[in-house]
Formats: C-alpha cells, structure tokens, sequence
C-alpha cells in the first residue's frame, strides 16, 4: 500500500476535492471528465474517493490542466510514413528462427526449425545467411549423396575434384576445423530422407560431430517426426528448436504502419497473411510485390483495396 506524508496527503485530498467541486459547477459526470483527461471511471473514482494506490502524478497533472483551464502538453508528432517496405519482416516466427541460427552459431549447436510451406522459413533462414561466416544450402528432391557432398564443397569454397563422396565429406569436415564459428544452414532438408534411407542426414551429422561448426537444419513439419523415427542418432544431438506458427494480425499492421495505405487494404493484407485456410507470409510477400510494380508502373505511392486486388493475378487464395 502506498504511504504518504501528511503534505502529500492534503496535497491530494485539495486536489480530489476541487475536482469534484468542478464536476457540481459543470454538471459533469465522473465518465465526462475520465474522458476529457483520458482515463478510465474507476481509475477517476478511486483516486477521487482516496483509494487510488498506483503512481498518480500523470493523472494529477491531467486533472490540474483540466480544472485549471490549462491546454494539456503538445504530443510529439507521430513518425513520418516514409512509404517504404520495412527491409526485413521482423515477426515472431522470423525472430525465433533468427534466434536458433544465433544460438547455435555461438555456441556449436544443432538447430531444427520446423514449419509449413509458406510461412517464412527460408525467408529468415537466408536473411541471417547474409552474415558472416555462414554456409546455406538449400536441398531438393533430386539431390543424391554425392550432390549433396558437392553442393556442400561448393558452399565452404572448396575446389571441385573428381574424388569419392568420404573425400569430399572429410574436406568438408577439415575446413570447418580449420575456421571456427561457421554456421551450416540446410534448407528443405526433409526432402533429403527417403522412405528407407537417412544417409544424406548422416553425412551432415558426421560433419556436425567431427568438425567445429553449428548446424541448422530446416523443413516442413514432417521434418521433426522423421528425425525422431528414423535417425535417433541425430535426434538426440538436437540442442535448439523453433517450429513456426504463422502470422499474427498485429504483425502485419507494423510491418505496413510505413506505408501509405488505406485501412481496408490493410485487412485485405491481413487476410492473405493470416487467414489459416489459404493466408500465410509467402501469399502476403508475394502480394505486397505485384503491390510496388503496379505502384511503379503507375508513379503512384498510396496502396488501395482495388490495387492489392489486382496485384493478386493468378493467387489462389
């Protein structure tokens, strides 16, 4: 409970009383003047009947304006819209991706992220591939061993030699070796396990054991439950883990409070980005990019419904 001194406390019984003095000149409400000074009833009712115990010197200084005749203190002008994409999507999956390539780039770890088609994982994971000292590679369904070998030889800066899938692997093993602190970042990795066969994830987890880097690895949802099933021995290495939920509302409306857009555009980006049918971050990116061409073909610069309508060209949505 707070504690006041004997001058604080008639300092605010003054206070209170004037308040309520003003409210029988006026004929006002309590509601009347919590609105005017910005504020809620009860918040104005406790204080005014002393059982206000949280810090009142904002509301106190309202009040004193307000009763005072007093014009309150300017606020500072919101941010210019600078009418511009923000450079990276910075949301809650994206962060928690970004956190488990920092996480297991400083500390040598093993990372998986996990998460539907669509919803940004390559999108993070090759934002953070633009740091220092980070090899990404992204896997497809035709890569066979020794693809992946020199798919990874390419990545370090290896020289490509006509030699077996061990040389190139132990290659690839020693340069990790010989430069400490290298994040490795395999994209699409479930497309690298076969029904019957973990070989191309075995490759990785040898380097992963014998040389001094972090891994990454990253795939749909299947991913998870294929490393469990099949390849206990990588499964039980796994230090960090993300699986990505989708956006969120508010998410979009700070990632477009830079741009000139009217406010049903924004529920339509709202819609393409989170809607859990159809919507995800890849229908909205995709979106926002045939938004800029039309605005640039056009020279104009304020995004309307019409405009994102027409952006969506053949989306499926």
């Amino acid at each position: 409970m707070e504690v006041l001194r004997a001058e604080e406390y008639q300092a605010r019984t003054d206070l209170a009383t004037q308040v309520k003095e003003y409210m029988d000149q006026k004929g006002m409400t309590i509601q009347q003047i919590a609105d005017e000074v910005g504020c809620s009833r009860t918040t104005l009712s406790r204080y005014l009947n002393g059982k206000y115990n949280a810090d009142v010197s904002t509301l106190e200084g309202s009040l004193r304006r307000y009763i005072g005749g007093e014009p309150e203190q300017p606020k500072p002008p919101k941010p210019k819209k600078t009418g511009k994409r923000k450079a990276f999507f910075q949301s809650s999956d994206s962060s928690s991706v970004l956190g488990v390539c920092a996480l297991c780039q400083e500390n040598q770890g093993l990372g998986v992220v996990v998460g539907p088609s669509g919803y940004g994982k390559s999108y993070a994971l090759q934002h953070y591939a633009s740091l220092p000292r980070v090899v990404y590679l992204e896997c497809d369904d035709s890569m066979g061993i020794r693809d992946l070998a020199s798919a990874l030889n390419m990545g370090t800066g290896q020289k490509q030699v006509n030699s077996s899938v061990w040389q190139q692997s132990m290659g690839i093993r020693q340069f990790f070796k010989d430069n400490p602190g290298y994040l490795l970042i395999v994209d699409e990795a479930d497309k690298l396990i076969g029904r019957n066969s973990t070989k191309k994830l075995e490759i990785l987890r040898a380097i992963y054991d014998q040389s001094n880097v972090g891994m990454v690895i990253a795939g749909e949802p299947m991913l998870e439950a294929q490393i469990k099933t099949l390849t206990e021995r990588f499964a039980n290495r796994v230090d960090f883990y993300a699986s990505l939920k989708g956006l969120k509302p508010k998410e979009v409306e700070a990632y477009v409070e830079d741009l000139d857009i009217e406010p049903k555009a924004v529920d339509e980006l709202i819609r393409r980005g989170c809607n859990k049918r159809t919507g995800c971050f890849r229908v909205l990116d995709r979106t926002l990019n045939n938004v800029f061409r039309i605005l640039r073909e056009k020279d104009e610069t304020r995004i309307t419904l019409e405009i994102i309508n027409q952006a969506s060209g053949m989306l499926m949505l």
